[in-house]
């Protein structure tokens, strides 16, 4: 199987060469940086690990634009900060031998404090068996054709992600992998547990009410 790996980044100076290296003993086909603009030398850092895609700061703009760079049959987008399992790309292929399945995504685990589980817990429960809202700190996969098909990621500051888990689901079975992946848990110690879990849990309400996404941007922006 090939895999191209899309990463977006944007000022990850302190986290793009680790995870760069990190992929080295998976030997995927081709990775891929989609950088929108960093000013802390981000790119410069990639250079010798991956082709370098130069984009406007937004996410699902960014892993558009690295998409279109992509020559693999399957895309798996990465967040900068979040390890993949060593069997991540053995359990992608065993997941697309079923001719069924469009894509799919792994189980995430945080950091190791007991809040950081739970965390962890929650993402199990609301996606239980490849339902309810995925987002890209899952590692989400998805096949190359069925990605162009379905038009690639919106244009949304946020929510883009689980919008496309969404419309994947139309168009096949969606896997929900066993192999866990692991975030940083950098944004929730950042905000503060409490903070982050409530701003969290309402962008998600605002999105199904349904609220702009553009403003859930803001408002996010804000809050987080």
């Amino acid at each position: 199987m090939r895999c191209s790996i899309i990463i977006p980044t944007l000022n990850e100076a302190a986290e793009i060469e680790a995870a760069l290296q990190r992929l080295t003993p998976l030997e995927p086909y081709q990775i891929i940086v989609a950088d929108g603009g960093s000013r802390d030398g981000t790119a410069d850092l990639a250079v010798p690990y991956a082709t370098v895609v130069h984009s406007p700061p937004g996410r699902g703009v960014q892993l558009n634009a690295g998409a279109t760079r992509a020559t693999a049959d399957v895309l798996l987008f990465l967040h900068a900060d979040v390890q993949l399992p060593h069997d991540a790309l053995d359990a992608i292929e065993g997941a697309l031998a079923d001719p069924e399945v469009a894509g799919g995504f792994f189980r995430v685990r945080f950091g190791r404090s007991l809040a950081e589980a739970f965390i962890g817990v929650v993402y199990d429960i609301t996606r239980w068996g490849g339902r309810g809202m995925v987002y890209g700190d899952s590692c989400i996969f998805i096949r190359r054709a069925v990605f162009e098909r379905l038009g690639g990621f919106a244009d949304w500051p946020i929510m883009e992600d689980a919008h496309l888990v969404n419309r994947m689901r139309r168009a096949g079975r969606i896997a929900a992998l066993p192999q866990v992946v692991r975030p940083s848990p950098r944004r929730w110690r950042h905000g503060g547990f409490w903070r982050t879990w409530a701003s969290w849990w309402t962008v998600q309400a605002l999105y199904f009410l349904p609220v702009s996404p553009r403003w859930l941007g803001r408002f996010y922006k804000h809050v987080r």
